[in-house]
């Protein structure tokens, strides 16, 4: 028998998601919710239980009582200001040690990982516990991006890794050359939102989703499903490109069908 999963989860369809892989898959599964970031259907139906971000020594606790042995993160949590966190002494402990304000989102969720694993508990990737997770390379749909939209995409891909670089976001957004925006703390929905009022007339622009370079896979994949979907198709975007391999796709077959329902492409890209 595998061991007791235990998933640390934030908001977003991709805690649930797992929940019920390991449902289907016979597999015991404890939820830790982190406390304004999870959402209550996550939760339902399966055991949990609810924690504040900062009360890492309850957190701990929590997941050991629950004979949890195996780790995900999964989900998306906006990073409070160290003041608005309350970080109990276990957390206090760690940010003294790897200095919270100094790190980005990626570098922090790295320096996570390695105190969970320090703590004892094998922590794993989402991809590991989805089947036909990651996006392949290529399209998803019938539509393909023309050349307009590759040259968007293109543009999209230096900014984005530069974004990466420096661990501020994944994505980007691009029309017509332009960079409308750039994914920072809001993460990619707000983006988007934000980003359809600031459309300019003429062909939409084109989502740009990548991984951060030197990230750790397990705390941070970059995610899209049919939400994303949705959003892209209301900003007026011809279409998502995110990198091949790397980015997981929730909803796979939704997702198409919603993308050329939409007139939307969707297209995973290798190394270029």
């Amino acid at each position: 028998m595998a061991d007791r999963l235990g998933i640390v989860a934030g908001g977003g369809a991709l805690p649930r998601r797992l929940v019920e892989c390991c449902r289907a898959a016979g597999r015991d599964v404890f939820v830790l919710a982190v406390e304004g970031a999870a959402e209550p259907a996550t939760v339902e139906g399966v055991p949990h239980a609810w924690c504040r971000l900062g009360a890492a020594a309850t957190g701990l606790a929590l997941l050991r009582e629950n004979q949890v042995t195996e780790l995900v993160l999964a989900g998306g949590i906006r990073r409070p200001s160290l003041s608005a966190l309350q970080p109990d002494w276990r957390a206090a402990k760690m940010f003294a040690r790897v200095g919270y304000r100094a790190l980005g989102d990626g570098g922090l969720l790295s320096a996570v990982v390695k105190e969970l694993e320090q703590e004892g508990f094998r922590v794993v990737g989402a991809d590991q516990l989805l089947g036909r997770a990651l996006v392949p390379e290529g399209p998803l749909g019938r539509i393909r991006p023309d050349g307009l939209s590759q040259a968007d995409i293109e543009r999209g891909l230096r900014v984005a890794r530069t974004l990466g670089v420096l661990d501020i976001g994944q994505a980007v957004i691009v029309q017509q050359g332009l960079v409308l925006g750039v994914e920072a703390i809001e993460g990619t929905d707000e983006l988007l939102r934000r980003c359809a009022a600031l459309r300019r007339e003429g062909p939409g622009g084109v989502l740009v989703k990548i991984e951060k370079p030197g990230q750790d896979p397990r705390a941070d994949r970059p995610t899209i499903g049919l939400r994303t979907v949705l959003l892209a198709a209301e900003a007026g975007l011809q279409g998502i490109a995110v990198e091949a391999n790397a980015t997981i796709v929730l909803d796979h077959d939704e997702v198409i069908r919603a993308a050329d329902h939409a007139g939307l492409f969707v297209v995973g890209l290798g190394d270029s």
